[in-house]
């Protein structure tokens, strides 16, 4: 029942909050849920949610973002605590850093994140690093890094644009150290955000849809309130 009264939480605020200056909430459908090229929800659809506010002036933010998983055992919900502060220089050079706390309902998979990003045009980069990656599941706790490098870049179709993605995780541990990769593309129609991608990693394959890393193909439908 935990996960069903935070869902009605983020509800509760998306809906009394949502005409107030700074707040946005982005809800979202996706036939699989990837992590870094690793399918959190064993291939299976989820629905996905955050409430987020952001202080224009002072580039401060804080959110949450929610979704359903699949771990293949007890665990089947996410809640995602971040905060952080961004902001661009007047050469057009993005920034952004912050800390990240991923839970889940069974507590043993908790764990934190620190995180720093560049962006420039259509190019972003971002650095992350945490001490305990998979919390109290995983043996000892594991130094894990992740590397990620992205680019949206339009297309001659109005409002359509490829987009591609490269992660190197390297960790002390078998599972913390692979490679990730998406190319696709994402199109923007009336109130919502379609995206296709092909993800894959070099992760050997475990003969299960439970955390695959195997190549396959993933939609989703955003839209982001208010409209």
């Amino acid at each position: 029942m935990q996960h069903v009264k935070v869902w009605s939480a983020l509800g509760l605020l998306a809906v009394s909050g949502i005409a107030n200056a700074g707040i946005s909430s982005t809800i979202t459908l996706t036939n699989d849920y990837d992590f870094r090229g690793v399918s959190q929800s064993a291939e299976d659809p989820a629905l996905q949610a955050s409430f987020d506010y952001a202080d224009e002036k002072s580039g401060w933010y804080a959110g949450a973002w929610a979704s359903n998983v699949d771990f293949g055992d007890n665990t089947d919900f996410e809640l995602d605590l971040y905060t952080g502060f961004t902001g661009k220089t007047d050469a057009g050079l993005g920034w952004d850093a912050g800390f990240v706390y991923y839970t889940y309902d069974e507590d043993d998979y908790n764990f934190p994140e620190v995180f720093a990003g560049l962006s420039y045009s259509y190019f972003k980069g971002k650095l992350s690093y945490t001490n305990d990656y998979g919390g109290d599941s995983t043996p000892g706790h594991i130094n894990a890094f992740n590397l990620a490098l992205d680019a949206s870049v339009p297309l001659p179709v109005e409002n359509l644009a490829a987009t591609a993605h490269i992660g190197r995780s390297e960790g002390n541990h078998s599972f913390a150290d692979y490679t990730d990769y998406s190319v696709g593309v994402t199109y923007a129609v009336q109130k919502f955000n379609l995206g296709l991608k092909y993800v894959d990693t070099n992760l050997p394959d475990t003969g299960s849809d439970v955390f695959s890393g195997e190549g396959r193909l993933i939609f989703t439908v955003a839209t982001t309130l208010p409209w």
